[in-house]
């Protein structure tokens, strides 16, 4: 279940912390944000665009996402990084998403948009930038937070332009070095952003960015504000 919020605002960043007391609460709520989000998307104007996040968070939520009810032939997918390996290597995110979840529903297949990375950081953040260009504001931003504070491929320490919509990535400090990841300023261009924040390693990465230090995280502000589900983590 859930049993706590509380709503921040730090550093121009509007923040609503879910705590959920376990997993499966904070997956089936998870699960339940997001058709809501899609049906309000497709009454409102016939179509839900969604950025998919990495990890084994997601996962678990994308593998009940077959049983809810929508329209699939609205959906629009795109991510919101992706490492620069090839596109059947098994830490790519388009392949986990695809096994856990799209390959199960009818979403078109034109209508999934992988970041092309096998062609490397700079040639696919540009393809990607350009994937991107004409498309509006997104629906639905899904993110993680990494241990660092991370999110997407958008690491502490490290600069990108944010005039880009996607951007290369050098130098991560975790393997793959080489990713492409969409941009803090493109990724805050959502009508909603929901980040997933589960265990007990993520509680430094918390407490930073509830005390207002610059990680990733906190550059993603969208006009609506943030929500973040978590579980495994004290506030």
């Amino acid at each position: 279940m859930q049993n706590t919020t509380q709503s921040l605002v730090i550093n121009g960043q509007v923040s609503r912390w879910q705590v959920y007391t376990a997993q499966e609460a904070l997956n089936s709520s998870a699960v339940e944000h997001i058709e809501a989000a899609a049906r309000n998307a497709i009454a409102g104007h016939g179509k839900f665009s969604i950025v998919l996040a990495g990890g084994s968070t997601p996962k678990s939520i994308y593998q009940l996402l077959p049983q809810i009810e929508t329209d699939w032939s609205k959906w629009h997918v795109f991510y919101g990084d992706d490492r620069c390996l090839p596109p059947e290597h098994e830490e790519r995110n388009s392949l986990m998403a695809h096994d856990a979840w799209l390959k199960h529903v009818a979403i078109p297949s034109s209508q999934t948009h992988n970041i092309p990375a096998e062609r490397g950081p700079v040639e696919a953040a540009q393809a990607y930038s350009q994937t991107l260009g004409d498309l509006g504001n997104f629906d639905l931003v899904l993110l993680g937070l990494g241990e660092d504070g991370h999110t997407a491929s958008l690491f502490p320490g490290h600069t990108w332009d944010d005039a880009q919509a996607a951007v290369p990535v050098f130098g991560a400090p975790k393997p793959p070095p080489e990713r492409v990841s969409i941009s803090a300023a493109r990724l805050s261009q959502a009508h909603e952003v929901i980040f997933f924040v589960t265990g007990a390693g993520k509680q430094e990465a918390v407490d930073n960015w509830r005390r207002g230090e610059p990680i990733p995280a906190s550059l993603i502000k969208p006009k609506n504000g943030v929500d973040v589900y978590i579980f495994g983590v004290n506030l």
